[in-house]
């Protein structure tokens, strides 16, 4: 058997959400990047930083945890932060970065569910969005990052009635959001269509970029 192939880039994901890690691997895969996540360094005894994430916008949140793993680390990482937002809602209930603090609580993936249902009854079908953005340090001169609309997700709804079958882990939210445009849950969707909600160009172009510039 012949050697085994080293990537050109590893990288660690600032996250210790193995979903989230997972489904990064999957956006990158096309990529020559090796992807660790924060629970990988705490199987080696490594301790997590807290960080405050208390930004205003997805991008003040992914810049704060990228910077804090930087200097806890010291290897190149990126971080990723969302916002949630609703169209004809109220401002004091409109989620942005805030997606599971709530009412200063930090919610588990039931009470998510809960609370949003409870939206979608309350306020009719809520047509959202996620915003997407990314931090990138690759060490302290060279600093990339990006909120851009092809990290975006397409508009979906929000429903008051969870899907029958159990939710996946990390991603709770998935079990009452339907495809506008096709009216089925995420959780029905066939991959390629699941693919093309989720919108993952975006960061695919942003890496690409870093990898070009790189050379």
């Amino acid at each position: 058997m012949g050697a085994e192939r080293k990537s050109n880039m590893k990288l660690l994901y600032g996250t210790g959400n193995p979903a989230k890690l997972e489904s990064m691997r999957i956006r990158l895969a096309q990529l020559d990047i090796e992807l660790l996540g924060l629970q990988d360094l705490v199987a080696e005894g490594k301790n997590i930083p807290r960080v405050p994430e208390d930004g205003n916008t997805p991008l003040e949140n992914a810049r704060q945890k990228a910077a804090a793993y930087y200097k806890a680390f010291g290897v190149p990482v990126f971080s990723c932060d969302s916002g949630l937002y609703f169209e004809n809602v109220p401002d004091e209930v409109q989620p942005g970065v805030h997606v599971r603090n709530i009412n200063g609580r930090c919610l588990s993936d039931d009470e998510m569910v809960d609370y949003y249902a409870g939206l979608a009854r309350k306020y009719g079908n809520l047509k959202a969005r996620y915003k997407n953005a990314i931090c990138f340090v690759k060490d302290e001169d060279h600093i990339y990052e990006a909120m851009e609309s092809s990290m975006a997700s397409e508009p979906f709804l929000i429903t008051d009635r969870p899907h029958s079958t159990i939710r996946k882990e990390g991603f709770p939210l998935d079990s009452l959001s339907v495809d506008s445009k096709t009216g089925q849950y995420y959780y029905d969707l066939p991959p390629g269509r699941l693919n093309q909600v989720a919108v993952e160009d975006g960061f695919l172009e942003f890496f690409r970029r870093i990898l070009t510039l790189k050379k």
